[in-house]
């Protein structure tokens, strides 16, 4: 018996990096999992490679009517919705006095807008069934980072939204916990050393690397873990929190 048999799980940003590695988890570990993201033609190619009753679906989590019609068909198309992870992200660097309302707005929508949508839609079926598992995907970014002021924002923004939903959905059997990832090798953070001039994102790495305690970068895989264990019974008792999953203390 995996650690999640019998759950049926939503993850969003799911065709790639962290999302597909907390999919591939949460389906080895006996979850039927409805992976979701931008991309539906990713999405579900990534769902092909899973064990069990997965598929992939096109999600907008910036859509309010795209989250609704999501959210609906996974919990009819597996009876329940039992673990949600909000995973979808996007980001738009830019030093403050540069940024545009476009690039502020974006982020927001996605990270904190789309969270939203979500936890909302997908409370709905939790509450009725008198069970639930949220999973918040936040980053060491809520800190504060240079260059950013919106993905910062809406990191730290995950963080309070995730103890809020502790306190009001903890009496209907639903927990609410972050995750805090720091420096993991993905696209998104090849794109960033792209960004900052870095040709060889091995050297990137290495570099970010000499300033994690463990001495190497993390892997979805890593955050994955951390994820699944929100998720699984173990975690009953623990709700409103923020696991930095880092390679070292952060907060």
């Amino acid at each position: 018996m995996g650690r999640l048999e019998g759950r049926a799980a939503l993850v969003t940003g799911a065709a790639r990096g962290i999302g597909a590695a907390i999919a591939r988890r949460f389906a080895g570990e006996g979850a039927r999992v409805c992976v979701a993201d931008l991309d539906g033609d990713a999405a579900a190619g990534t769902a092909s490679g899973l064990p069990g009753e997965s598929y992939g679906v096109s999600l907008d989590v910036s859509d309010r009517e795209s989250v609704d019609r999501v959210v609906e068909e996974a919990a009819e198309r597996h009876g329940s919705l039992d673990v949600l992870v909000n995973n979808a992200g996007v980001t738009h660097d830019n030093l403050l006095f540069r940024m545009t309302d476009e690039e502020w707005a974006s982020v927001m929508d996605v990270h904190l807008a789309g969270a939203f949508y979500c936890c909302r839609a997908a409370q709905r079926y939790m509450v009725d069934g008198g069970y639930g598992r949220i999973v918040n995907i936040s980053s060491t970014s809520a800190l504060g980072n240079r260059g950013q002021a919106n993905y910062s924002t809406a990191k730290a923004g995950l963080q309070g939204f995730t103890k809020t939903l502790a306190a009001e959905l903890g009496r209907f059997g639903i927990t609410a916990n972050a995750v805090a990832p720091g420096f993991i090798e993905t696209e998104m953070t090849r794109t960033t050393a792209a960004r900052l001039g870095y040709e060889d994102f091995e050297e990137f790495a290495a570099l970010r690397a000499k300033e994690i305690p463990v001495g190497r970068g993390g892997r979805p895989e890593d955050v994955a873990a951390a994820a699944l264990f929100f998720a699984s019974e173990e975690a009953s008792f623990i709700s409103g929190q923020v696991l930095y999953a880092a390679g070292g203390p952060k907060a």
